[in-house]
């Protein structure tokens, strides 16, 4: 499974306008194909209904739901907080939240991560420093995998700054949520990451270095063993956390 690219919406019933599936179905049909649900606040069974629900919108376009935290509600994609667990799980698809370098070294086999705050957010205007387009440039090129770009994206120009730093696409929850036409939203803002990603820039990324991954350890594989084994290093909670953290 590929990393996800483009506009990756994050869901927040609480603040969706008309309710959640209707926000998704509008954003899938703006252009947004890949769908991260959070609502951990939720017990298991009323989540994997409202996963399923998703998966349902998504299918029609071909699109991929990323369920936030270690359960993937019986998919195969998940998106880790930046506190755990370690090692990461073995499903087909696994990202991760970071918010600066050190998170991003300890990174092993994940297959993407968000960054964030890119700029201040409406949801959570306190938290910071903003990395803004500089921050996230230095980010990039300091990671061992794609990076999705999170906090306050709300226009097409934030999108074009974030793609021209180095993002894979960008990740956006109050933009959507709280848009009157989650449709029209989406259209602007894939239509935006569509005219930033050039071939000249597509070509730049081919040929630049990646960080290497140094949360992996080495592995001496013995008779019968797997020579895919996770590692990984644990490490404390952040202190404080974006809503638009996943």
């Amino acid at each position: 499974m590929t990393p996800p690219s483009g506009v990756v919406l994050l869901t927040d019933r609480l603040v969706a306008r008309g309710g959640l599936d209707l926000v998704v179905a509008g954003a899938v049909a703006g252009g947004v194909r890949w769908v991260v649900l959070r609502e951990k606040d939720l017990p298991r069974a009323e989540r994997a209904a409202l996963a399923a629900g998703l998966r349902a919108i998504l299918a029609d376009v071909g699109g991929t739901l990323i369920v936030a935290g270690p359960d993937p509600l019986d998919g195969d994609a998940v998106h880790l907080p930046a506190a755990g667990p370690y090692p990461p799980p073995t499903h087909r698809l696994v990202g991760r939240s970071c918010h600066n370098q050190s998170e991003l070294h300890r990174l092993t086999t994940e297959h993407y991560a968000t960054v964030s705050p890119v700029w201040p957010t409406k949801t959570k205007p306190g938290y910071g420093p903003p990395l803004g387009p500089d921050g996230l440039r230095k980010l990039v090129e300091a990671s061992p995998v794609p990076l999705l770009a999170l906090g306050g994206v709300e226009t097409p120009e934030h999108v074009t700054a974030c793609i021209q730093a180095g993002a894979a696409g960008i990740a956006v929850l109050g933009a959507l949520m709280r848009a009157q036409d989650p449709a029209e939203t989406a259209a602007t803002l894939t239509s935006a990451y569509a005219k930033a990603v050039t071939p000249e820039l597509l070509q730049a990324r081919a040929e630049a270095p990646r960080s290497p991954r140094r949360g992996l350890r080495p592995t001496v594989p013995t008779q019968g063993s797997s020579l895919t084994a996770r590692s990984g290093h644990g490490r404390p909670q952040p202190s404080r956390a974006t809503n638009e953290e996943t």
